[in-house]
């Protein structure tokens, strides 16, 4: 079974690789800052002592929040695992690094402070709300110590509670806005990501539709190039993959011929062509196709044995309905003239020569009552109950049946395939009337052993399912060749004429086909070349 519908990488998955894309891009922000303020500190340039009261905390806590970057970054570029973990440590380490800063800076009133505000910000962007309200309480209760062991110890004015306090709800603003947007921008993410299944989903079903269709479906593009071709397009060019941006001439010289007229004349071809397959034709018809970037042409291919196939089903229906009236007609009559001269054959008082009459009247009587029972075998035959079979196998057991019925020697008939699982799509109760039909025809006129063979292969280009029936017999004149489908032609003395009629109409209501191959001295060979399998089985 095909599958259909993939939904290619997980939101999730997705979602976790921008994670620690956003951690890589965050700690190079930690890595910018933390390195500046090392060096600066280290070259002596935040003195004077008035404006940075502790230079040292500052120097040795800018190195501490320098190597721990490095050692997230490190970590990042490895990416062990334990998002959660990593993104959870990285803020109470910014955290305690910028406090520190502004402990040797004097306090909120020094300009760190707002260092505390964008590390929030940022880790707020790959959390939730909830976690975002605990980042901030983290930020603001950092600050407000430090305020109060400052005011406590260090001398700070009563006014940097305020500054602290001001400093914490711009933490707070900050992170639950980035938070928020952080949220909006992973729903629009994931609704994204669904569309993107979606139009995934629906570009596969696309082309499984196309590709399963039994027409046959080209696009070309601007410059008459193959741009998609489906399998049955391939099968009746007779192709065997098709390739890209390959022209409409290398791909079907007779289609790139089709195409040109219409281009020229504006209309469909009205007669099937004979594309590149062997023995395969098909309707053709163009059609534009606008689209944004440019004009295409959409090329519709159905084969022509499908549209003979709906005419032959209109033509047994009426057929079926003439059978009917045939019936009441000409059998009943025909009953009646059948009995009387079984009766005027009882007469004692005939001669010899009215005997004779009686038996041709008996003898033509029998030969109308085989065609109108022919007739009727048509008429009841206008649907096929087709099924998929192995055909090597059925084969062989309807070879076992035709030698014990009409006595056979070992070896008589013959059954060659070069493989065993050829699957054939059609009616087997009517694919033993045409084999018994031709089986028939081949043992009256077969002369050396093995009288008729049967040979099972692929045909060429198309993969669909042949068979051959060969005799050994005389051959037929080429006169007789070209007649001898049509209905009562028969070169045999006493015959209906209409076994071989029957034969290919049963044939064709299975969109099969029946044709002669050869009919030379050394004998006839009759070709059955059934329906592709594969595509009949998806149209039932």
């Amino acid at each position: 079974m095909t599958t259909l519908l993939t939904e290619g990488p997980s939101v999730l998955a997705l979602t976790a690789q921008r994670s620690w894309r956003a951690l890589r891009y965050f700690n190079l922000y930690r890595l910018l800052i933390a390195g500046t303020f090392a060096g600066l500190a280290w070259a002596e340039r935040l003195t004077p002592p008035t404006t940075y009261p502790d230079a040292a905390l500052i120097r040795w806590t800018a190195t501490l929040y320098f190597s721990a970057a490095l050692a997230f970054g490190f970590v990042y570029w490895r990416r062990p695992g334990g998002l959660t973990l990593l993104r959870n440590l990285q803020l109470p380490l910014d955290v305690l690094c910028i406090t520190l800063l502004v402990q040797g800076s004097g306090g909120v009133s020094g300009g760190f402070g707002i260092l505390l505000v964008v590390a929030t910000a940022g880790s707020c962007l790959l959390a939730g709300r909830r976690t975002a309200v605990a980042y901030a309480s983290l930020a603001t209760l950092a600050l407000l110590a430090q305020t109060l062991y400052g005011i406590a110890r260090l001398d700070y004015a009563p006014t940097s509670y305020a500054q602290a306090a001001l400093l914490g709800l711009t933490c707070f603003a900050a992170g639950l806005l980035s938070a928020w947007l952080a949220e909006q921008a992973r729903t629009s993410e994931e609704l994204a990501a669904a569309r993107a299944v979606e139009l995934r989903n629906l570009a596969q079903l696309n082309e499984y539709i196309v590709q399963r269709m039994q027409s046959g479906i080209l696009v070309l593009d601007e410059g008459i190039n193959v741009v998609l071709a489906n399998e049955a397009a391939l099968r009746m060019a007779g192709q065997a993959a098709a390739t890209p941006g390959r022209s409409l001439v290398e791909f079907s010289e007779p289609l790139s011929k089709a195409w040109l007229s219409w281009v020229q004349r504006g209309e469909n071809p009205r007669l099937p062509l004979a594309l590149g397959a062997v023995g395969a034709e098909a309707i053709v018809s163009f059609a534009r196709l606008e689209r944004v970037d440019g004009v295409s042409t959409l090329v519709f291919m159905q084969e022509a044995a499908e549209t003979h196939q709906r005419v032959q089903q209109l033509k047994l229906a009426s057929l079926g309905r003439l059978t009917a009236s045939i019936a009441h007609e000409i059998r009943n009559p025909l009953g009646a003239i059948s009995h009387a001269g079984q009766l005027l054959e009882e007469s004692l008082a005939l001669s010899v020569g009215d005997r004779r009459l009686v038996q041709i009247i008996a003898q033509h009587s029998a030969r109308m009552n085989d065609i109108v029972s022919n007739v009727l075998i048509i008429g009841r035959r206008m649907s096929a109950s087709a099924e998929r079979f192995a055909l090597v196998p059925w084969l062989n057991e309807f070879l076992a049946e035709i030698t014990e019925q009409h006595a056979l020697a070992p070896g008589a008939l013959v059954c060659a395939s070069r493989e065993t699982a050829i699957i054939v799509h059609m009616d087997k109760s009517q694919l033993h009337q045409v084999l018994s039909n031709l089986a028939q025809n081949a043992l009256r006129y077969s002369r050396d052993l093995p009288l008729v063979k049967f040979l099972v292969a692929r045909q060429p280009g198309t993969g669909r399912p042949v068979l051959d029936v060969c005799d050994t017999g005389p051959g037929m004149p080429a006169t007789d060749a070209q007649q001898i489908f049509e209905p009562f032609f028969t070169g045999v003395g006493g015959g209906t004429g209409l076994g071989l009629y029957i034969a290919r109409e049963l044939c064709e209501a299975n969109q099969a086909t029946l044709v002669l191959l050869s009919a030379g001295s050394e004998g006839c060979v009759f070709r059955l070349c059934f329906a592709h399998p594969d595509a009949l089985a998806l149209v039932n």
